[in-house]
């Protein structure tokens, strides 16, 4: 989007943020109506709205270079996360104190039409205060709630254990571990200490095997430079494989020629190695244990509605059909419209993409995220028939820089021989 389709978008968000910014004042004018301070009604009413415009204005300056060759850095997911989170308090704000407003109006409408406005009384009540005071102890919730999912949640690290049993698994596979990591989106890391105790929990887990499901980027591959070091301490015994996801084909930002994009792309191959992952490019390659194999097998993203040029088909060629798969694919719509439905058994799938939406509630027997409208598969571990997906809800986050009640995730699935 460009010159006067831009302009116009920045001018209709500006214009509906100021008049909520008004509205927004003009509650809490009400609410410190009373105040004997004037300095606290000052930095409650003028704060307000000063800090409010203020974080709309950086918001939409940053938003003009996000795509550039940069990509959405720390500063723009920090400014767009600040925006929403004033947006949805304020418009918190609004609905409680319209449905007041709406009372004085209906109040004014009966009095006028029964004979007992006298002459004189307004023909709207005035504002209650404590219809302001409802308003902002609402609003004050998600106001909490996303400054929270900034500063903690978004490296809250939570590992996620599962036992899966199966028939044709190898006897000298049973009790075989994995640990995955997904989405680590390094372009987006603002503490580096604490991204390192996620390190450090993936490490503490001691498994055989280490895979990572896609996403390492944000866009470009310098993101992932100045924490190489760091995710390469991350060791198994049967060794550690990647694959792409749609982020790491660098489409979402603008490049000044395709042979740059290309350039990019190699690079960031050459971090997997770095970092001392194979990186499986719709290929397979076995792991033996005590004479018997399983294969793991890794495919370029294929997604609904995103890049799809991952090859199954391909990257299975030489597989024995009666063999024990792991399929890593980044995006689980690949499982949902191939791996499921594919001739041949494909054992247990490892995929992530979705975060989960970095917002939702799994607690009290509740799982719900918004992202659930979008995807079918969108967290945890989904079986059909012999079949088994897994869908990581990632270690990193993306444009909102936070996560609430959906944690970044490290998964220890352990393989085990199903006894008849």
């Amino acid at each position: 989007m460009h010159g006067n389709g831009l302009f116009k978008v920045f001018f209709i968000i500006a214009a509906i943020t100021l008049l909520m910014d008004w509205y927004v004042f003009n509650g809490l004018r009400t609410l410190t109506n009373d105040w004997q301070s004037k300095p606290a009604k000052v930095a409650v009413v003028w704060g307000f709205l000063i800090i409010s415009v203020g974080v709309t204005i950086v918001f939409l300056l940053g938003m003009t270079s996000f795509r550039s060759a940069k990509g959405m850095t720390p500063f723009h997911e920090w400014m767009l996360s600040l925006f929403l989170t004033f947006f949805v308090t304020k418009l918190i704000f609004i609905i409680i104190l319209s449905l007041g407003d709406l009372g004085r109006f209906i109040y004014g409408i009966a009095n006028k039409a029964s004979g007992h406005r006298t002459n004189g009384e307004p023909y709207f009540a005035p504002r209650r205060k404590f219809i302001s005071e409802i308003a902002i102890l609402i609003a004050a919730i998600p106001f909490s709630g996303a400054l929270y999912a900034m500063i903690r949640g978004k490296y809250d690290y939570k590992v996620h254990r599962h036992t899966i049993y199966f028939d044709e698994l190898p006897e000298a596979f049973n009790g075989f571990t994995i640990t995955q990591l997904s989405d680590i989106h390094s372009g987006s890391f603002d503490n580096v200490n604490a991204m390192q105790r996620g390190i450090d929990l993936a490490k503490a887990q001691k498994s055989d095997l280490f895979v990572f499901t896609g996403d390492l980027v944000n866009n470009a591959a310098w993101e992932i430079e100045q924490y190489i070091d760091r995710f390469s301490q991350i060791k198994a015994p049967f060794g550690q494989f990647s694959i792409l996801g749609n982020h790491d084909y660098g489409d979402y930002i603008e490049w000044d020629s395709l042979a740059d994009k290309v350039a990019n792309l190699e690079k960031l191959k050459r971090h997997h190695a770095e970092l001392g992952y194979r990186l499986l490019l719709d290929e397979h390659v076995n792991l033996e244990k005590n004479g018997q194999k399983i294969a793991l097998i890794g495919i370029q993203n294929w997604g609904r509605g995103f890049v799809q040029i991952g090859d199954l088909d391909k990257a299975m060629q030489g597989i024995d059909q009666d063999a024990f798969k792991v399929l890593l694919s980044h995006d689980p719509t690949h499982w949902e419209e191939q791996v499921r439905f594919n001739p041949t058994d494909i054992h247990l799938t490892l995929s992530g993409h979705t975060h989960g939406a970095q917002f939702g509630i799994e607690a009290a027997g509740i799982r719900w995220s918004p992202v659930k409208y979008r995807y079918l598969d969108w967290a945890g571990l989904v079986k059909e028939k012999n079949r088994h997906l897994y869908v990581n809800r990632g270690f990193g986050f993306l444009a909102f820089s936070g996560r609430l009640g959906i944690w970044p995730e490290i998964t220890v699935i352990t393989l085990k021989k199903k006894i008849a």
